[in-house]
């Protein structure tokens, strides 16, 4: 096993990349994981967050070389639109995605976590997309991704120098929401997806459609999908709770109805 998947809780699922002797590289059995993980938690509706991390020093140092450099042309055709649809599978998720950035994201790990809505990073990783040292592009979405995250011309100053940049030059580009050390990563972490957790999962899905959807719209019509988006959450048990919870002053217990 090279990928595993965990439910932590009712509500939180942990996919985390175990190739830890081949520094978490994306072989093609690692892919064929990872994906059948992702079509099990688009079949789950309980879950609200999901969390992607590496074990050991490594997200993922991106693409196997030494098997790549084994496989025919089609074969690495094959590879690539498998990776690309995977990603939009992560991306079309209705729950929050968060990438825990533990350690070096080169490459396709990177573009793994630029898939995701969130990233957080460990003190002393590091990161880029560094395909052009090789002869390549970033092929699963990382030039359309980190272009559209951090603006153009920043990703293509990263893009075309193969640039290795720390978790601290990330969080400043915008890459990263927030940098942890590596004794508090972990907990920290934690402490970040159970702030989404203590919000209505309901309101978090919708909020997250509002927000996707609306970044491709002008503002008018962006504030048209957020008025569609809020009124769906009026009829909702979760906000009845809200308000009687606010009455009596206590945590409200969301069910996601």
């Amino acid at each position: 096993m090279e990928c595993k998947l965990e439910i932590i809780s009712s509500y939180l699922a942990k996919i985390q990349f175990t190739r830890i002797e081949k520094a978490n590289a994306i072989s093609k059995n690692l892919l064929n994981e990872f994906y059948s993980h992702l079509i099990t938690l688009r079949d789950n509706s309980k879950i609200r967050c999901l969390v992607i991390t590496g074990e050991g020093k490594f997200f993922s140092a991106g693409a196997d070389l030494e098997e790549r450099k084994l496989m025919t042309h089609e074969e690495v055709i094959q590879f690539l639109n498998k990776f690309q649809e995977a990603l939009e599978l992560l991306e079309s998720f209705l729950f929050p995605t968060i990438a825990a950035i533990n350690g070096f994201a080169f490459g396709g790990g990177l573009e793994i976590g630029l898939a995701c809505d969130l990233r957080l990073g460990q003190e002393g990783a590091e990161l880029g997309l560094t395909e052009t040292r090789l002869g390549i592009i970033p092929g699963a979405g990382g030039t359309q991704r980190l272009a559209r995250l951090i603006g153009k011309s920043k990703a293509m100053s990263l893009i075309f120098r193969a640039k290795k940049i720390s978790a601290i030059q990330a969080k400043e580009l915008g890459i990263l929401e927030e940098v942890f050390s590596k004794i508090e990563f972990e907990n920290k972490v934690n402490e970040f997806i159970s702030e989404i957790l203590r919000c209505a999962p309901i309101a978090i899905r919708l909020a997250k459609k509002s927000i996707q959807e609306g970044m491709n719209l002008s503002l008018k019509e962006g504030l048209k999908v957020e008025r569609e988006c809020y009124l769906k959450t009026l009829p909702t048990k979760d906000r009845l709770e809200a308000l009687k919870a606010f009455q009596e002053k206590r945590e409200p217990n969301f069910t996601g109805e």
